[in-house]
């Protein structure tokens, strides 16, 4: 059975193309499974409703659930009409990211998929709060759909951490390179590259040190790395064309391979139970994710540590 098969889809409320709902639509007429439109919804006026009698107040929210689910039912109906799976779900939440994780939690979903806009004059993708703080706190793996089109033959990039020591590098690296290639043969048989970036030779040390060869160090550190690179590459048998060790700051390396690829997703590991702060090489990368210009696709560990439970104290209704 593929991977990924009870997909939760967050729709945004400010306009009528989902280009996270096309993609989980693809991944579901590729792969099979079922999607779960989800808004949490919440109006402000409802906090000036509290002179009102608690009938009338749970008649606006109701309507307001209504009102908004017959909206996304809209954008649905063609996907619906031709088989494709979808149940639609309203809550009344007044913090979203909340809503969506709780959502995850109760029900199980296997993937999360959440647009991003692409800013056109900066030609990166921007993120908004709901966006962090689900990146940093979802249980399940997260895709942040860009608002564009996929590229032609857009390929995924795996970033993985060689330099890590710790048991839980080996293991993270493991299950994004086996996602990225159980998700590229399940679908369209996507070109699947491996990246990993190296440290320059530090100056203070060339300075303190005259006798130090520089060279010679970045030598051996890269040669570390490929030795590495080849030990993963090789338990996937994968081509050590689709492989890159690349000297610099991962987050100038890694956004601007994506970027002479193609590349239509980069897949990203986070080992810190705080989330994407401490993530598979440090702190670098929300400064990666930030200067990406394609989808992103973001895993935890299996022991990760959800911060937030089931059970919200704000005022909920839906409607299906």
């Amino acid at each position: 059975m593929a991977k990924y098969q009870n997909l939760l889809v967050a729709i945004d409320p400010n306009q009528d193309d989902q280009p996270a709902l096309r993609r989980a639509v693809y991944l579901v007429v590729q792969n099979g499974g079922h999607i779960k439109a989800f808004l949490p919804i919440y109006d402000f006026s409802y906090e000036m409703t509290t002179l009102l009698a608690p009938e009338e107040r749970d008649a606006m929210r109701q309507g307001v659930i209504a009102q908004r689910t017959a909206w996304i039912r809209e954008q649905c109906r063609f996907y619906i009409e031709n088989g494709i799976p979808i149940e639609i779900k309203v809550v009344w939440h007044n913090r979203p990211y909340e809503a969506i994780i709780q959502e995850v939690i109760t029900a199980n979903h296997d993937l999360l998929l959440k647009m991003t806009h692409q800013h056109a004059r900066l030609e990166s993708v921007i993120f908004t709060p709901t966006d962090w703080h689900l990146l940093r706190k979802c249980p399940c793996p997260v895709w942040m759909v860009k608002d564009q089109p996929w590229p032609e033959a857009g390929k995924a990039l795996v970033a993985v951490n060689l330099a890590g020591e710790e048991p839980y590098h080996q293991a993270l690296n493991l299950r994004l390179v086996q996602e990225a290639l159980e998700l590229a043969n399940n679908i369209n048989q996507t070109e699947v590259h491996l990246v990993s970036a190296y440290p320059a030779t530090p100056i203070n040390i060339t300075i303190e040190l005259p006798d130090f060869d520089p060279s010679a160090y970045g030598d051996a550190i890269r040669g570390l790395y490929l030795v590495a690179m080849k030990k993963l590459r090789q338990t996937f048998h994968i081509s050590e064309q689709l492989t890159h060790v690349e000297k610099g700051l991962p987050e100038k390396v890694i956004p601007e391979l994506a970027e002479r690829l193609g590349a239509g997703v980069v897949v990203l590991g986070t080992v810190g139970r705080t989330g994407i702060s401490a993530a598979f090489i440090g702190n670098t990368a929300e400064h990666i994710i930030d200067q990406l210009t394609c989808d992103l696709l973001v895993l935890k560990p299996d022991d990760f540590n959800c911060p937030i439970s089931k059970e919200s104290d704000d005022e909920q209704g839906d409607e299906k």
